[in-house]
């Protein structure tokens, strides 16, 4: 009879173990905050990621202590990432583009006890510190010659690991020990601290290397446009290392023309990021007219990627467009859009038709929609329903406030959603967004899709606005792109035949910019607080 195997946890210190034995001389590179671009790899990490773990120990951190990073993707902050985990700490990646007000709410709600930032936010601090009774030390993400005199006692990185050597050995726990923490963005009420486990980690690295997913491997070169402050990385800052892949971590810049050059001068095959980076990036080539060779393949989530979009990638660059859907609770990644054998034959529209939806489920991952009550609601494409989701990536509670899952293990996305027979999933609105008209839904995001496929327009975005005799009607919101003038009645004919006409937007308004949260995404909250009293023509 044959014994049962050993034990052996899945911890992020053998991510970075595994990374460094198999992959070591592999590069990382970084377009520095200090300006050039720095190369290292996968075992300087690993030896630095050893450092931290040794001198965080020695601070007194123990297992489950937050410690908190306020930085962009660079090498050091992978270092920090593996150094905290491996220790037993939790990883507390904090997003630099909230509100001071919200940034020092989190720092206090988690009792974050020191803090690692880049010198681009030291003012930020500076300023935050008197705030932040928690937090014992700070430390600068660079060297002494960089670090400029500050009234927070901030001590550089670089000297600080290097008061100690490597020989440290990474401790053995329980693999569903807290590993990461990361915040909701709170566009309503306070934001919810969501934890990762070295065990979600570990399996959600694994679901994002796999073929339908950013089919990873240690012949690519990726990109992670996605900060390691939102939503995990979207598991790259652990599937890199998993798969020995070349990573470029782009800094602080992260503008069409910057993400262009890391693209090209790195010869990058993978590169994930919101709508919005990848709108500035289209943009920017379209100026230029350079070229994007040896790109392979762009995962685009966070918000729903216009269809123009995906077929800008495609038609114009050869680059194929993967749709994915996700949330901070589900480590992200939920969804991925690739084609299956039965749908591989499409072309034209009905090819269109299926990548922009959010897709199907890998393994570890299932969804369902049901009705208000909790009814499951039919799988036939159309029928709209609330979308949940459940498995061994997705946050079962949040930080300090309980569980976020029902009895059976469901989270409640707070979208709206549809599933068709091949099981792929498209979001259809959030449920606040959802525009309730006479009684029916209008998707907003699929207006917002159309009509950013209008020649003159660069982002838009819709909203339900009180009607007396509809209850909402949709209002179009749009920025024109430079040089071009949107008309009200082009816009509205652009949409004749793509959808039902009681679907038509019953105004359009040109703006200079729409709001968005620090994740990318459109603040429909905002948007709908500026247009409350607004009233349609006729």
């Amino acid at each position: 009879m044959l014994g049962l195997m050993q034990d052996w946890p899945l911890l992020a210190s053998r991510i970075i173990d595994h990374a460094a034995a198999n992959h070591g001389a592999r590069e990382i590179v970084t377009r520095s905050v200090e300006g050039p671009i720095h190369r290292t790899n996968y075992a300087s990490v690993r030896e630095n990621a050893l450092k931290v773990a040794k001198r965080l120990d020695a601070h007194g951190v123990r297992l489950g202590d937050r410690v908190a990073t306020l930085a962009w993707n660079t090498w050091r902050h992978l270092e920090l990432w593996y150094g905290i985990q491996g220790l037993g700490a939790i990883c507390h990646t904090v997003n630099p583009r909230l509100f001071p007000e919200q940034i020092a709410w989190i720092m206090n709600h988690a009792e974050s006890r020191l803090l690692f930032t880049d010198l681009t936010f030291l003012p930020l601090v500076e300023k935050l510190k008197p705030h932040l009774p928690h937090v014992e030390q700070v430390i600068v993400l660079t060297d002494a010659a960089h670090l400029p005199e500050n009234g927070v006692g901030a001590v550089p990185y670089e000297s600080w690991i290097g008061a100690v050597d490597a020989d440290f050995r990474w401790p053995t726990f329980d693999e569903n020990t807290a590993a990461g923490l990361c915040y909701t963005s709170g566009t309503t009420g306070d934001p919810k601290g969501v934890l990762y486990s070295h065990r979600s980690n570990a399996l959600h690295a694994l679901l994002a290397c796999l073929p339908d997913s950013f089919a990873l491997s240690c012949r690519d070169t990726a990109l992670p446009v996605v900060p390691m402050f939102h939503a995990n990385c979207w598991g790259l800052a652990h599937a890199g290392p998993m798969v020995g892949a070349r990573l470029v971590l782009p800094g602080a810049k992260m503008d069409g023309a910057s993400i262009f050059e890391l693209l090209r001068d790195e010869k990058v095959t993978r590169t994930a990021a919101v709508p919005t980076v990848w709108l500035m990036l289209l943009q920017h080539l379209d100026k230029t007219g350079d070229r994007l060779d040896g790109l392979e393949r762009v995962v685009i989530g966070g918000s729903a990627a216009p269809r123009a979009m995906i077929q800008a990638f495609r038609d114009r660059y050869g680059i194929e467009v993967v749709h994915a859907w996700g949330m901070t609770e589900t480590s992200p990644l939920g969804t991925l859009c690739t084609l299956k054998p039965e749908n591989a034959h499409l072309t034209g529209e009905a090819w269109l038709d299926v990548r922009e939806k959010q897709g199907f489920t890998p393994f570890g991952v299932e969804i369902e929609i049901t009705d208000d009550e909790g009814r499951a609601r039919p799988h036939d494409g159309e029928t709209f329903g609330r979308l949940k989701v459940r498995g061994p990536a997705i946050a079962r509670g949040y930080f300090r406030l309980g569980d976020a899952v029902d009895g059976e293990g469901w989270f409640d996305t707070g979208d709206v959603a549809t599933i068709d027979p091949l099981g792929y999933m498209q979001i259809t609105d959030r449920s606040k967004d959802v525009i309730k008209s006479g009684g029916e839904w209008i998707s907003s995001i699929e207006l917002e899709n159309i009509a950013v496929g209008h020649p003159d327009v660069a982002e838009a975005a819709v909203i339900g606005v009180r009607h007396p005799k509809w209850d909402e009607r949709p209002l179009l919101v749009v920025v024109a792109k430079e040089g071009r003038t949107p008309t009200r009645d082009s816009l509205l004919a652009f949409f004749e035949g793509k959808v039902a006409k009681w679907w038509l937007p019953d105004d359009v308004v040109v703006v200079s910019e729409i709001p968005h949260t620090a994740t990318g995404k459109i603040r429909k909250a905002t948007l709908r607080e500026q247009f409350r009293d607004y009233s349609f023509l006729g």
